[in-house]
């Protein structure tokens, strides 16, 4: 009984981790979508940089 219920964890683990992990690429490609966009979309006048640091 105690090794089906370690597996289940592990299985319960390993799914919330690529749970996860599909997450933070969806946030990692949001990000730099909004990183390009601010290239494509500064401002003209100024430094040319639309982020502070």
């Amino acid at each position: 009984m105690v090794p089906l219920l370690l597996v289940l964890l592990l299985v319960l683990v390993l799914a919330g981790a690529g749970f996860a992990v599909k997450i933070l690429w969806w946030v990692a490609i949001a990000v730099l979508v909004i990183w390009l966009l601010g290239f494509v979309a500064r401002p003209k006048s100024g430094s040319g940089r639309w982020y502070r640091w």
